[in-house]
């Protein structure tokens, strides 16, 4: 039975002594009332009444005794003896007689109202036990200090690790087989025999069917896109969509469904029965909801790549036919002339313009303009015009397939879908064209799919539901509810009675009020105070200038002129870099994880153990391979088990995901914030979040196209965070470059780090009314850096206000009362999106992109304003507010240069064709730039102790303005060994180097 879930440090601090109790806890757990001084009194010696009276505040601390009840911390002791009016000296004297030991804990467990752990005491912990498990996955280790706690508080005295340990074993082990069994007797004999053909290899085939279904597409193209419908009918014909499993956890789901999807069938196969079929069940249901994703992300890429290149044919066919479009309009200018001149009189005008150009002539230019002009700005009915036989190969399979809702907006376009699947099918209740819904059809489309008197153009009218279809699925007007990326945003909202039951709660957190008059009242106060500050100000803001022009008041703001490094800093950054130790990238990763324990947050994707023997060692050589993107040959010992090449493959697939190297992470952003040093760059308040874009040379979905930036290659931008302790704590992986809005707000709500950025900095691009909307009523605070300010609006709740010299500049005034008549509901998204109801992505796409949620978007749009405007006015009138903008998105772009030197390896190219292989190598590629930002900034403490200490620091303002963002001194290139010396894995650090032998050999270089 396996229980070793505990590391070492785990079982070693079970019911002991951690170190030194803090003050606030000897106050409450060491203090000795009345009644258990008079208890202490009745015993006889010194030495026995101080041993009880410790005996006592252990139980009462850590929920046990101790083997040896002396081996305390002496700062308890000595608390307690002072109490008592005693020597601490005396405590040596009572482990002498252990019958008195054993005597006092039986008085002393009854005194405290405690009791021992028994069969009953077992009996109630093994069904919380099953609660807990009932809700959630938690990891064993994690759930062992739960069930500690819980044996606390009810004041039952922990049993011995060993005993704690093996009786979680034998019920989580119990539990796990009861789910499974239980799942299993929801299938048929026919389901079952169909789950086990999916491990079986055909004679004839390459792959199990197993392999062959959770393969995902990454061809573009209308047979690919048929393969994939395909792929979710063989998933539907197994029958097993509708069997409930509502009694695992969402996230137990998860990993088994991990699990399932990366293990080998023969690792399946050895799996017993039960836990075999609902292990796949489970898999099988959530990969429908996967593929159907894939489906309607490879429609969408398709009907991108459609568009683009029916717009490239027209522009070439434009071109081509350009020459006699300018001989057409030659004809009518001469033409117009005659009509223009004012000499000759109407009775003579027609003959003048017949003599001038024939009446054929003029005929055949009227033609030749209406059929290659065009008149509207959307080219993409001409675009797709003749995609038709490309899209039909594909669109039996995608109306058979794909199952679409959508809000009351997408009902038209939902009636031409269900039409079309109507027109599929044969029978007497096939439709006719002439009863086809026509409301979705937009204005650009009507002549094509209406050119004859109202007849129904087929070929267009499927052309126009498509093209509309993929841009409602952009928006979430329409969703699949079968998907996960595509379902309904607002279906997981908090409603009804939930609502009510936690608004009280919601509004404290967001320190906001139900009733919308106050917080209207107190924007208008504020924005007014903004308005006028800055216009009392503006005389001595020689940065800002106001345009007057026709269309109003602009504003224009002198960039900010780049901020030269004191000399005295120069000096100090210099000597610092020369100071630390050389140290190749592998012992980096080692040495970090000897001071904090990053391996260990990595464990197994079954059981959620990180027990495997020489475990840190295979991590990091994984870690350092997908960060370096140089392969897990390049790392690879034969001579070393950890490192054999089997052996890291296996590790990567079991222990290297998103969730253990977010843990992993989260420890590491945990320890740099406990360094003096990364406070003085910083408290964790503020952020910055930017993309650092990856080139993807091969064939995937998950890639899409930017010329600027993959040239004519696809790629993804892995959105990452950044603290101002220069840690990243959250990174995002988008397919090509998409808005960056729809992101910033989710990386701070799903990061799981101690951090908690109030305030986040982006590009321009990020910024959106509904972002500043969000992000305030979220209690967080927006600051982009603006390139665009001249194209700003600037907004007001007072009409009568005057503003002065921003009187004209603030002439739009807020809807106020769309914002109080949604208000409650605009608090009730803010509640979901911090409960994790709702996916902030999802709810940014829904409300940026035409979306409503009933007008709840526009009154978003209309509170964004408001906060927009307030920080509009904060940026012109403070330059230092700037540069602090600036400041922190330059350690964001520095943060990339060290990015860019780790992910050296073949090209700087991300490889990986899946969304969970990107998002697992740029993982690791984050943690491992994180622990060279720790590993550097424990150094830099030391040597400017060390520069300290010699009086060579100038200014100790200086210290702020230093950068961990150095890489010089780290190898990352050549062989890799991964060893690290004892005395550093003992917690001891490298010598620093000498200034003077790096500045020797530097000038020996430029020589």
């Amino acid at each position: 039975m396996p229980v070793e879930f505990l590391s070492d440090e785990q079982a070693a601090q079970y019911g002991r002594y951690a170190g030194d109790p803090t003050p606030e806890q000897l106050s409450n757990f060491f203090f000795l009332s009345e009644a258990e001084l008079a208890l202490i009194a009745e015993r006889r010696r010194d030495h026995n009444q101080l041993g009880f009276a410790v005996q006592l505040c252990t139980l009462r601390f850590l929920g046990s005794f101790l083997p040896n009840p002396v081996q305390v911390p002496s700062i308890v002791v000595r608390h307690v003896a002072d109490q008592l009016h005693l020597p601490a000296r005396v405590i040596a004297r009572y482990a002498l007689r252990e019958e008195t030991r054993y005597q006092h804990r039986r008085i002393i467990v009854a005194a405290l109202g405690y009791c021992d752990f028994d069969g009953g005491q077992a009996v109630r912990l093994i069904r919380w036990l099953y609660a807990q498990l009932a809700l959630s996955a938690l990891r064993p280790s994690v759930l062992f200090d739960l069930a500690t706690a819980q044996l606390i508080r009810r004041k039952v005295v922990l049993p011995g690790v060993t005993v704690l340990a093996r009786l979680m074993a034998r019920v989580r082990e119990r539990f796990h087989a009861r789910t499974f069994e239980q799942l299993s007797q929801k299938l048929s004999l026919a389901q079952r025999q169909a789950l086990e053909n999916l491990l079986i290899l055909p004679s004839d085939a390459r792959f199990t069917p197993l392999e062959v279904l959770r393969t995902s597409p990454t061809r573009i193209s209308s047979p690919a896109l048929k393969a994939a419908l395909h792929r979710i009918e063989q998933i539907r014909d197994l029958g097993v969509s509708d069997i409930d499993l509502s009694e695992v956890p969402q996230s137990r789901q998860a990993l088994l469904t991990r699990h399932a999807q990366s293990a080998w069938a023969q690792t399946l196969l050895r799996m017993v029965p039960a836990r075999r079929q609902a292990t796949l069940l489970i898999f099988l249901q959530a990969l429908e909801r996967s593929a159907t994703d894939d489906a309607l992300d490879l429609f969408d890429q398709f009907m991108t790549h459609l568009t683009l290149t029916g717009e490239v044919r027209r522009k070439q066919e434009r071109l081509r036919t350009l020459k006699d479009l300018d001989q057409a309009a030659l004809r009518l200018r001469d033409a117009v002339r005659v009509l223009l001149d004012e000499t000759i009189s109407d009775g003579d005008l027609r003959e003048l313009a017949f003599r001038a150009v024939s009446a054929g002539e003029l005929r055949q230019a009227v033609a030749t303009v209406s059929a290659l002009a065009s008149e509207d700005a959307d080219t993409s009915p001409e675009a797709l015009s003749n995609a038709y036989g490309t899209v039909r190969r594909f669109l039996p399979a995608f109306l058979h397939t794909v199952e679409l809702d959508g809000t009351a907006s997408a009902r038209p376009l939902l009636d031409a879908w269900t039409f079309l699947r109507k027109l599929e099918t044969s029978g007497r209740d096939r439709p006719q064209w002439k009863d086809a819904p026509r409301g979705f059809v937009s204005r650009v489309w009507q002549r094509r799919v209406f050119p004859h008197g109202g007849k129904t153009d087929h070929q267009a009218y499927t052309l126009c539901l498509l093209e509309r279809l993929q841009q409602a699925l952009r928006r979430r007007e329409v969703f699949a509810p079968g998907s996960d990326r595509y379902g309904d945003p607002r279906a997981e909202l908090l409603q009804g009675a939930s609502w009510d039951a936690v608004s009280d709660d919601v509004c404290r957190a967001l320190n906001r009020s139900l009733d919308p008059q106050p917080e209207l009242e107190r924007l208008r106060l504020e924005l007014d105070g903004a308005y006028r500050e800055v216009e009392r100000t503006l005389p001595q803001n020689t940065a800002l200038q106001l345009d007057g022009q026709p269309g109003g008041t602009r504003l224009r703001l002198t960039p900010l002129e780049p901020a030269p490094d004191p000399p005295s800093l120069q000096r100090l950054q210099q000597a610092v870099a020369q100071r630390l130790p050389a140290v190749p990238l592998a012992a980096l990763l080692l040495e970090v994880h000897a001071f904090t324990g990053l391996a260990d947050a990595f464990t197994h994707v079954t059981d959620g153990t990180s027990t495997l023997r020489d475990l840190p060692l295979s991590v990091t050589a994984v870690l350092l391979a997908q960060a370096c993107n140089i392969g897990l040959a390049a790392v690879a010992a034969p001579e070393v088990q950890a490192l054999t090449l089997s052996r890291l493959s296996w590790v990567q697939q079991n222990y290297v995901r998103a969730e253990t190297i977010t843990a992993a992470n989260a420890r590491l952003v945990d320890a740099q914030f406990a360094l003096p040093l990364a406070h003085t760059w910083g408290g964790g308040e503020v952020a910055s979040a930017d993309g650092l874009r990856f080139v993807v040379p091969v064939r995937t979905l998950h890639a899409g196209w930017n010329r600027k930036y993959f040239g004519s290659q696809r790629g993804v931008t892995y959105y990452n965070f950044t603290s101002d302790q220069f840690t990243g704590f959250h990174g995002i992986v988008i397919p090509g470059t998409l808005r960056d809005s729809l992101f910033i707000l989710a990386g701070l709500l799903e990061q799981q780090t101690r951090l908690d950025p109030r305030e986040i900095m982006a590009d321009t691009h990020g910024s959106s009314d509904v972002v500043f909307g969000l992000f305030a009523l979220l209690g967080y605070r927006f600051s982009p850096r603006l390139a665009d300010l001249p194209d700003q609006r600037f907004w007001r709740l007072d009409r009568e206000a005057d503003y002065g010299a921003l009187d004209d500049l603030s002439r739009h005034v807020v809807d106020e009362r769309l914002i109080a008549a949604h208000w409650e509901d605009m608090l009730r998204l803010a509640g979901s999106l911090k409960l994790g109801k709702v996916k902030a992505t999802a709810v940014m796409r829904t409300l940026q992109r035409g979306g409503s949620l009933s007008g709840l978007g526009r009154a978003i749009a209309e509170f964004g304003r408001v906060e927009k405007t307030l920080f509009l006015l904060n940026y012109v009138g403070d330059e230092a507010y700037r540069r602090r903008i600036l400041r922190q998105i330059n350690r964001g772009e520095q943060r990339h240069g060290v990015g860019r030197a780790v992910f050296h390896g073949r090209k700087g190219e991300l490889r990986q064709k899946y969304r969970e292989g990107m998002e697992d190598q740029l993982g690791a590629l984050g943690l491992v730039v994180n622990a060279i930002v720790l590993w550097n900034t424990r150094y830099m403490g030391v040597a400017l102790d060390d520069l300290r200490q010699a009086g060579k620091i100038e200014n100790e303002r200086d210290i702020s303005r230093l950068t961990p963002l150095l890489h010089g001194h780290i190898r990352m290139l050549g062989t890799y060994e991964f060893k690290l010396p004892e005395e550093i894995a003992q917690g001891q650090l490298r010598p620093l180097r000498d200034p003077d032998t790096v500045q020797a050999y530097l000038e020996q270089i430029e020589l």
